[in-house]
C-alpha cells in the first residue's frame, strides 16, 4: 500500500534516515527545520512523505507563509538556500509533485515554490535566476592552496599581513555574528531575521553548524554561518561591515573556512547560492568553484505569472533605499516582522 502522509514528530526519526541514506537528501530537508520554521516564525509546516509498506520512500518539506504583504506562499524551503523533494522513483517524485498541487489549490496560496538543485518537470514554470557555487575539497588543504591562481594567493597573505584572524565557535559568537550580519544586511537593505532563528538554529543542529568571524586587530567585521551535512559544508549566512570593506577580510575568512573543511574530511563546500553574473559569483570563481544551476520551479494558483520576490525587482527599489537610511535599531526591532514574510 501506499499513501502519503503529513509527519509528526514521531516520524522525524524515519524521515532523517531516509534522507542520510538517500544520495540526494540535503541539509535543508531535514525534519529539525519544521520546528525552526513554526517556532520563530509562526508558520504552518507540511512535511509530506510516501509511505509504502510502512517504509518511507519519499519526501517534501514546505512551509507555508502567509502575509498581507506578499500573499500566500508555499514554499520549499524558505529563508534558506534550496530545500525540494527527495524520492526513490520518477513515479515518486511525480507522486509528491501531484501532492504538491494539490496542496496549493486546498491552501488558496497564491502558489507553490520548489527550490531545487534538480530539474523536477519540463512542465512547470521555471526560474535559473539562481547559482550554486561549490568548491571541491582535498584532505591535505595544501592542494587547494596550490590551485589558486598566484594574484589570489598574494591577496590572502596581504590580509593576513593587515592583522586579519578568525575564530569559530557556536552560541559563544552569537552575539558578535548578528550584530555583524544586522549591519551588513541593513546596508544591502534587507531585513534582518530574529537573533532567536540563528540560536535556535545552532540549538537544533548542534554538530552540523558553526559561525565563523574575522577579527581585524581584535575587531569583528566579517562573518559567516555555515552547515555540515554528509561530507558537504553549505554556506548559509555571511556578512560584513561595509566601512571595513577595504580590507577584504573575505579573502581571510573564506580560506580558513576551507582549511576547517579539509581537515574535518569534508568533500565539497557549497560556498552559497548566488544569482548569475554578479560580484558574489566572481569572488567565488576565485576560490576555484564551480556553477551548478538551481531550479525554482512552480504551481501557479491566484498568481498566473512567476513571481519575481527579490531585490532585483524595481518595485522594491524605492522600500530598498528608505530602509539603508533607517537606525539600526529600528531594522533590528521591525525587520523580523518583515522578513519573516519574504520566503
Amino acid at each position: 500500500m501506499t499513501e502519503i502522509i503529513n509527519c509528526g514528530p514521531e516520524d522525524a526519526e524515519a524521515w532523517d534516515r531516509y534522507l542520510m541514506e538517500h544520495p540526494e537528501g540535503n541539509f535543508y530537508q531535514l525534519y529539525a527545520w519544521k520546528g525552526i520554521n513554526e517556532r520563530n516564525f509562526s508558520h504552518h509546516c507540511y512535511f509530506q512523505a510516501i509511505k509504502r509498506q510502512g517504509d518511507i520512500c519519499g519526501v517534501l518539506p514546505t512551509v507555508y507563509v502567509q502575509s498581507q504583504l506578499f500573499g500566500k506562499i508555499l514554499s520549499s524551503m524558505p529563508f534558506v538556500n534550496f530545500g525540494g523533494l527527495c524520492a526513490n522513483t520518477p513515479t515518486d517524485t511525480q507522486l509528491l509533485l501531484d501532492d504538491a498541487d494539490r496542496l496549493t489549490r486546498d491552501c488558496n496560496a497564491d502558489y507553490f515554490e520548489l527550490r531545487s538543485t534538480q530539474l523536477y518537470s519540463d512542465e512547470l514554470p521555471t526560474s535559473t535566476h539562481k547559482i550554486s557555487m561549490t568548491l571541491d575539497l582535498a584532505a591535505d588543504a595544501d592542494d587547494i592552496w596550490n590551485g589558486f591562481k598566484s594574484k589570489h594567493r598574494t591577496n590572502i597573505r596581504r590580509v593576513y599581513k593587515d592583522g586579519v584572524s578568525v575564530k569559530q565557535g557556536q552560541q559563544e559568537l552569537l552575539d558578535e555574528f548578528y550584530l555583524l550580519l544586522s549591519r551588513s544586511w541593513k546596508h544591502l537593505g534587507t531585513p534582518i531575521y530574529r537573533k532567536s532563528y540563528f540560536a535556535d538554529i545552532l540549538t537544533s543542529f548542534p554538530d552540523n553548524t558553526r559561525i565563523f568571524i574575522a577579527y581585524r586587530n581584535g575587531i569583528p567585521i566579517a562573518t559567516a554561518f555555515n552547515g555540515y551535512y554528509k561530507k558537504m559544508v553549505e554556506g548559509m549566512w555571511a556578512g560584513a561591515l561595509p566601512e571595513y570593506r577595504s580590507t577584504q577580510a573575505n579573502y581571510v575568512l573564506y580560506w580558513e573556512m576551507i582549511k576547517d573543511a579539509c581537515e574535518r574530511g569534508y568533500q565539497h563546500f557549497h560556498l552559497g547560492r548566488s544569482t548569475s553574473d554578479t560580484g558574489a559569483e566572481a569572488f567565488k570563481k576565485k576560490w576555484n568553484a564551480y556553477s551548478k544551476q538551481l531550479y525554482w520551479q512552480y504551481f501557479l494558483n491566484n498568481q498566473k505569472t512567476i513571481p519575481e520576490l527579490n531585490v532585483n525587482n524595481p518595485k522594491f527599489e524605492m522600500a530598498i533605499k528608505v530602509w539603508r537610511k533607517l537606525p539600526l535599531r529600528v531594522t533590528t526591532g521591525i525587520g523580523p516582522f518583515v522578513a519573516r514574510c519574504i520566503p
